[in-house]
């Protein structure tokens, strides 16, 4: 066994781990990261947001990103066989100074720039290397073990520990911090086509969601004429195929006239893969020497495409955190920590109330047809555009939009009902099956 010493040791190379690996080593601390697998890796969310292009600026990627990504310069709505055309809401529409656009991307690609920033930035990163066991030591410190893909095992002491390793939670889970989502639970099967029709345009890029009866369809336009496609929808209605995933997925894309027009010339390029129920947090963000960023805290929903961007603000947060540890200074590191974990869970609380109630009649409704009452529309594309910690207009319209919401649900309070019912029943089912 090799035994090494580091400042701070990162579990996990993707975005929110390159992200802290790197602005950490940028400030003069010597980190090591480690990533079980080997770049490029197959990953979904494919969709950025507007506010990931400046952390992407300061790291100094957005060029390398601009070369890889599809522009994006918003999403459409549509309520699946409904004859409504689709909404569209542009993130030039903005309340605030947000970007005007995203871009879609391969994670394959997106996570190799990243992770090789990393390295280029003076980070000790390195590939195929599975972290096993992780060992809390005195004065914050911990000690490290990992295997290599020889068979080796390996030892650090780091005086910082990052859990970057996204859902994985390796903390959370050698520790049963991890706790099923009580208000949310949902499936996916997802995979990659060729020669889906585009939105036409300066829209080609844009991302697309449509409702349907057990959830919702995401389309992200990704370079060389590939459509990422994937179904959100209920664990048990995941349950109910007979036949294989990709039959499944087909099948569900056949079931709305809008998806079945965009799909009449398209061929499978990636065999469809499934993910079960996966909304989850813990009970733990931060602690003596150790603070967790992006999915290996909490995953709610892709529908917003929410989980880029949270990872990488969070870690790059999460550097302030961390520089306060090493200080010594108990009040800065107490006053740190209370900001990384205030803002990370305002982030997530934002973007999780329009999930727990996307799939709602009411939320449909509001969203493919909004009532622009106090610029509601506009704080609602800031949301979308991920401006979603520090802007007082953005959230003070928010609220606005919240009580249009409730009172679309006391005029339709039997479909709210039925809907509350089926999701609560879903949730139950989820973690009966989860054990």
């Amino acid at each position: 066994m090799t035994n090494k010493k580091t400042d701070v040791l990162v579990i996990g190379g993707g975005p929110a781990g390159t992200t802290f690996a790197t602005f950490m080593q940028r400030n003069g601390t010597n980190v090591t990261l480690l990533e079980k697998e080997h770049h490029p890796r197959f990953h979904i969310g494919e969709s950025l947001l507007p506010m990931n292009l400046p952390i992407l600026e300061r790291l100094g990627v957005l060029d390398k990103i601009r070369s890889i990504g599809v522009p994006k310069l918003g999403a459409d709505f549509t309520i699946g066989n409904s004859g409504a055309a689709e909404r569209i809401f542009y993130f030039r529409d903005a309340l605030g100074a947000s970007p005007p656009h995203a871009f879609e991307v391969r994670r394959s690609e997106f996570d190799r720039v990243l992770f090789d920033n990393s390295r280029q930035s003076g980070v000790t990163a390195i590939e195929g290397m599975k972290v096993t066991r992780v060992v809390p030591l005195a004065d914050g410190k911990h000690e490290v073990n990992a295997i290599d893909e020889q068979g080796e095992e390996h030892r650090w002491v780091t005086r910082y520990l990052v859990d970057a390793s996204g859902r994985d939670t390796f903390l959370s889970r050698a520790n049963g911090w991890r706790i099923g989502n009580s208000k949310h639970a949902s499936a996916a099967v997802f995979g990659h086509f060729r020669g889906v029709t585009r939105r036409p345009g300066d829209d080609q890029g844009n991302i697309s969601l449509y409702w349907f009866e057990h959830g919702w369809i995401w389309m992200i336009p990704l370079r060389d004429d590939i459509m990422s496609i994937g179904a959100v929808c209920r664990p048990e209605f995941l349950r109910t195929r007979t036949g294989t995933l990709d039959e499944f997925l087909l099948e569900i894309l056949e079931s709305l006239s809008e998806t079945a027009e965009r799909m009449k010339s398209a061929t499978t390029e990636m065999p469809a893969q499934a993910t079960g129920n996966y909304s989850y947090f813990s009970d733990r963000m931060s602690g003596p020497g150790y603070l967790m960023a992006g999915d290996a805290f909490a995953f709610i929903d892709p529908v917003f495409s929410s989980g880029v961007y949270l990872a990488m603000n969070g870690a790059e947060r999460g550097v302030e955190v961390a520089e306060a540890w090493f200080s010594g200074s108990r009040w800065n590191y107490a006053l740190a920590r209370y900001r990384f974990e205030k803002d990370t869970r305002r982030g997530i609380a934002t973007f999780s109330w329009f999930i727990y109630r996307f799939t709602s009649p009411a939320m449909s409704y509001l969203m493919s047809d909004p009532r622009n009452a106090l610029q509601v529309v506009q704080a609602v594309i800031s949301m979308l555009a991920g401006d979603v910690y520090s802007n007082r207009s953005v959230r003070q319209r928010l609220l606005v939009f919240k009580t249009i919401y409730n009172v679309s649900l006391m005029l339709n309070w039997r479909e709210w009902l039925a809907d509350r019912r089926l999701r609560l029943a879903s949730v139950r089912a989820a973690s009966e099956a989860n054990g």
